[in-house]
């Protein structure tokens, strides 16, 4: 991959990636300048746009690339048939490139799709290429996936799949709505490339945009305007350190409708086993990514070394207090649900959780006031 000799063109994938999209951006305007679009064609485009990114972010992402979480049968056999209509390959091929991404993320010579080889690359260019030839059926780090039945019933089918679900779905409404080359435009062609386009920008955009709030240790970016446009992916650098959390979003004001489907899944008794990474790990990323920042801005500074040893000796007593701020909640929440535990050992842990909490306010000002001067 590192050699200057280009690869062969995938002219199948060149010719579908360049004809949808001239379809999509001159023939698909120009059909509904003359013949216009109706109410049914823009519904039938958010619906069936939604049902392929999320059967990708849920599905083929979140559920069977990190395993975040378990899902009933039905809902596997939805993000099958849902990942096979947004024509982005099967569940384990998919899976298996984007394992690989995450083990050796920006490595041009391993990442499948690495962010550094440029824009253009990472977007859409390593799909145009064989640049993964030798590796391309290699499913050896999807050995999980090869036991789920309906993951392999797909990747056997996936050609079939296809075709019911890109001509099949856009003439059926087509047939219903009398207006089926309106329908193939805009539920076919349209749709289609809308959904690649947006995935796509995880690759790419998610690499080059954003900013980095828990780790510089990759091109990952959280990006609230991505989020918006990838079903909420867009929480990029996240993602990249805490993978096999079924959120990109973790707070409440963070658009993540993948996380919200799958909590509403669970809800309804078709997803369990919900993974979700610690606070206390996640203060903590956040604050060694604050530290790291401010030692690299006080570097040419007079009194460096002091400065260095300061914000040192204080990260380590906010971690510290978060440490055990952490531990005394999850034994509250365990007196709470044991039987045995006494009410004076409770109201103990309480009032020390109490005290705790204020020393973790006081400890997170006093830190925040440090690094503020340098971040």
């Amino acid at each position: 991959m590192s050699s200057g000799k280009k690869p062969p063109l995938i002219w199948v994938n060149v010719l579908l990636f360049l004809v949808s999209f001239m379809l999509a951006v001159i023939v698909a305007p120009w059909y509904g300048y003359e013949f216009g679009y109706s109410a049914e064609h823009w519904i039938w485009l958010g619906i069936t746009y939604s049902f392929c990114n999320l059967s990708i972010t849920a599905g083929y992402h979140r559920l069977w690339s990190h395993k975040t979480y378990e899902a009933h049968w039905s809902l596997r056999v939805l993000f099958a048939i849902g990942g096979a209509f947004a024509l982005q390959n099967s569940a384990i091929h998919w899976s298996s490139d984007h394992r690989v991404h995450h083990k050796h993320v920006d490595n041009n010579d391993k990442d499948p799709y690495s962010a550094k080889r440029g824009f253009w690359y990472s977007h859409i260019g390593w799909m145009l290429r064989q640049y993964n030839q030798e590796s391309y059926a290699d499913y050896s780090n999807c050995r999980d996936l090869q036991k789920d039945k309906i993951v392999m019933w797909q990747h056997k089918h996936y050609l079939a799949l296809v075709l019911a679900t890109n001509i099949g779905i856009p003439l059926l409404l087509g047939v219903i709505y009398q207006d089926i080359i309106g329908m193939l435009l805009m539920v076919g062609i349209v749709r289609l490339v809308l959904s690649h386009h947006s995935t796509f920008f995880i690759n790419s955009l998610a690499h080059i945009w954003g900013s980095q709030p828990y780790t510089d240790k990759n091109t990952a970016r959280d990006n609230a305007v991505l989020a918006v446009f990838t079903f909420g992916e867009g929480y990029h650098n996240y993602h990249h350190i805490f993978e096999n959390d079924y959120r990109n979003g973790i707070y409440w004001w963070q658009y993540d409708p993948t996380k919200w489907l799958i909590k509403s899944c669970a809800w309804l008794g078709l997803a369990h086993k919900l993974r979700v990474t610690p606070k206390v790990k996640i203060e903590k990323a956040k604050a060694k990514k604050v530290l790291t920042t401010a030692t690299k801005n006080i570097k040419m500074l007079p009194n460096a070394s002091q400065l260095n040893e300061a914000l040192n000796a204080e990260f380590e007593s906010f971690v510290s207090k978060l440490s055990d701020y952490y531990e005394l909640k999850k034994q509250l929440v365990e007196a709470k649900k044991s039987d045995l535990a006494k009410k004076y050992e409770h109201s103990v842990l309480l009032i020390r959780y109490q005290q705790l909490k204020q020393e973790l306010e006081n400890q997170r000002r006093s830190w925040n006031s440090l690094v503020a001067q340098y971040v």
